[in-house]
């Protein structure tokens, strides 16, 4: 996931400070994004104002050093929606943001332009299945001095068995949103309250 694009995304939504970003990918955008750094993030907004795709105003702050509140401009909002428009190429692993980033784009895009995403995944990963779910797994042909024969396939095997759970909730989980939106039905269901939680 390219750098470019989350900073982007986070923008559209808010105008941010460099502090305000900083807190973004402390918490949400670490999901999306692993060990970025804010000289990373401010190399590329740098980058990105030579572009003419974010600006900045600076908020005067008595006592305290000025701060820079960057906001995406129309060019920047149309490189955005290029790339929300542009064929969706899923990754080799589907823990990668890539999916993710564009679904919390979604208020950006058609609900037909979802689901077009969503189709390109579900085939994909159905298709990942299918050619290596039951893929032979060897492990060495001869053992190693020290290697516990025993162990290292017993968690050769633990792992595969969690790798596949993970799979099946992923795309049982979005076979389920696609369904949602084809239907018009609300996203996410209100949990059913007990007598003292609706009080």
């Amino acid at each position: 996931m390219k750098l470019e694009f989350l900073l982007l995304s986070a923008l559209l939504l808010r105008p941010s400070t460099g502090y305000e970003l900083k807190k973004f990918f402390d918490t949400y955008g670490r999901f999306l994004r692993s060990n970025t750094t804010m000289s990373q993030a401010y190399r590329t907004l740098a980058a990105m104002e030579k572009r003419g795709w974010v600006e900045h105003t600076i908020e005067e702050r008595p006592g305290a050093t000025n701060a820079k509140r960057y906001r995406v401009t129309e060019e920047g909002h149309t490189v955005v929606l290029d790339w929300l428009a542009s064929p969706y190429n899923p990754p080799s692993r589907f823990q990668d943001p890539d999916l993710w980033v564009r679904l919390g784009s979604a208020a950006f895009m058609a609900v037909e332009e979802v689901i077009a995403i969503l189709d390109v995944e579900i085939d994909t990963r159905r298709d990942e299945v299918a050619k290596y779910r039951h893929r032979e797994r060897p492990l060495f042909a001869e053992a190693p001095p020290g290697h516990d024969i025993e162990l290292g396939t017993q968690m050769a095997e633990w792992i595969h068995r969690r790798s596949a759970e993970e799979m099946d909730r992923h795309i049982a989980s979005l076979v389920e949103l696609r369904r949602r939106l084809l239907d018009g039905t609300p996203i996410n269901p209100a949990p059913a309250h007990g007598p003292e939680e609706t009080r």
